[in-house]
């Protein structure tokens, strides 16, 4: 997508290249707010129910149903300030302690001429090999995610994929797709993925290698799809750049980069090997972060104190004040601040079904729906199953831990294979984190490259919709062939 470039003072009043829109922050409230109420009536309809937990699995016998209580009104509006106070008050924290750092970092990055001096550079060396790039780069994070599990994580990196997009005349959901949904669709078209495959096929009692074959073949077939996706929606938009749902976002964010087309000072190009010595250790980390189980469950930890102490080390190399990078710290801080209460609403869903106490009743009734059925119907209840806990619960070891033990014992007796219900689990535990509005990781996503919610719906939504059938068949092949 071509967008002209021009060269303007820059002034200390500009935004953070990481900030959030307010129009795009209103709608994601409003979605937030309706999806939370939505919660609360289904307490006042949906009576409470409880299995008896013995070692963190569920006694299939022991189902009692409650009474309709609902949830206290108080308990609903305070939701958002007692999340902090939750089982999932350290995640939520940290995941907010992150987004703030990242914002302030790159805000840190963007002032001091990193990322001008990425796209220049970008720009001159890949104008030939867009297409290449932009393949590679999505295989890449779809092998993290897959391999490895990670997903948040790879966020550190989605703001100067976004900037490799845009210097490579890609629009920004371009690079969101290269980035955050190439993780995310990895992360579900898992191969060895410790959180979903690795964890179920420990409950489940069989090997990570057992029905390896069908899980790389749905990778190679979502990588094919996603590379397509992004491929065709970028020689729409350079036939026509303001097809682009993000094209006055995106020439906003090039010309307030003041990028010039003329060669490279040597400033510049000092400041470009600082910035990516910086990008290459961030990245040695998430390797060892992925590679050393004993620190894994860190990351999050590690990227973040990372990220600090290397964006404040490179934006004092480069400026040589250490009071105007705070400066710039701070400001990118304070314009990703809203983001934390969409964060907070996101988590409060959850929060409000574990406390009524209806989540159990749920299960039970997909339970009962199972006896008599064919395998690829029961197989189709438990992907709705799934889908439906993807709302209010994002966490894919989460959901696996509450419902996977039970699901193994009972579709055993159904003979259905474990191998067939663990890809089911895959599949349905992770696409929809691209597009559900209660998935912190996609608020993240969006706040930070100022792309609001009802673009990205509209950008996607048909693909989720595409990706949806492919997996039904492949499910559907899946049980044919006695997978």
């Amino acid at each position: 997508m071509e967008i002209k470039e021009e060269v303007a003072p820059k002034t200390e009043k500009e935004k953070s290249f990481a900030h959030i829109n307010t129009k795009a922050f209103i709608t994601v409230l409003i979605m937030l707010i309706t999806i939370i109420a939505a919660s609360a009536l289904l307490t006042l309809f949906v009576p409470q129910g409880s299995y008896i937990r013995e070692n963190g699995k569920i006694n299939i016998d022991s189902f009692t149903y409650g009474e309709v209580q609902g949830i206290a009104f108080w308990r609903v509006i305070t939701a958002p300030f007692r999340v902090f106070f939750s089982s999932d008050a350290i995640t939520i924290i940290m995941i907010s302690i992150f987004l703030l750092i990242m914002s302030g970092v790159f805000n840190i990055i963007e002032k001091t001429g990193g990322v001008a001096s990425i796209i220049q550079r970008t720009k001159k060396r890949f104008k030939t090999k867009k297409s290449l790039v932009l393949c590679v780069v999505v295989l890449i994070f779809m092998l993290f995610g897959s391999f490895f599990g990670m997903f948040e994580e790879l966020v550190t990196l989605l703001p100067i994929v976004v900037v490799l997009a845009l210097s490579l005349n890609f629009d920004t959901l371009t690079g969101l797709g290269m980035c955050m949904m190439a993780a995310c669709f990895g992360f579900s078209s898992a191969i060895t993925n410790p959180f979903s495959v690795g964890l179920a096929s420990e409950i489940a009692g069989v090997k990570v290698m057992d029905g390896m074959y069908l899980r790389i073949i749905l990778f190679i077939i979502i990588y094919g799809m996603i590379c397509a996706f992004l491929l065709v929606h970028n020689k729409r938009i350079k036939k026509d750049p303001k097809k682009s749902l993000t094209y006055d976002l995106d020439k906003e964010k090039m010309e307030s980069l003041h990028i010039k087309e003329e060669e490279s000072s040597l400033e510049n190009k000092r400041v470009f090997k600082i910035y990516i010595i910086f990008f290459a250790i961030q990245v040695a980390i998430l390797l060892l972060v992925a590679c050393i189980s004993a620190i894994s469950s860190y990351a999050i930890v590690i990227l973040s104190i990372s990220f600090l102490i290397g964006g404040l080390l490179c934006g004092w190399l480069v400026q040589r004040d250490m009071k105007k990078v705070l400066h710039w710290m701070l400001q990118g801080i304070v314009a990703m601040l809203p983001a934390i209460l969409m964060i907070a609403l996101a988590s409060s869903v959850k929060l409000i079904m574990s406390e009524s106490g209806i989540i159990d009743t749920v299960l039970h009734a997909v339970i009962e729906s199972l006896k008599g059925q064919s395998v690829f119907v029961n197989i189709l209840i438990i992907y709705g199953l799934i889908l439906f806990l993807q709302i209010f619960i994002g966490s894919a070891s989460a959901k696996l831990l509450l419902i996977m033990p039970i699901m193994i014992e009972i579709c055993v007796a159904l003979n259905i294979s474990p191998n067939l219900v663990i890809l089911t689990y895959c599949m349905a535990d992770g696409f929809t984190d691209m597009i559900l509005p209660t998935n912190p990781v996609l608020l993240i996503g969006l706040s930070m490259t100022g792309v609001s919610y009802g673009k990205w719906f509209r950008f996607t939504w048909w693909f989720q919709l595409v990706v949806f059938l492919v997996t039904v068949l492949i499910l559907f092949i899946g049980v044919q062939i006695g997978y």
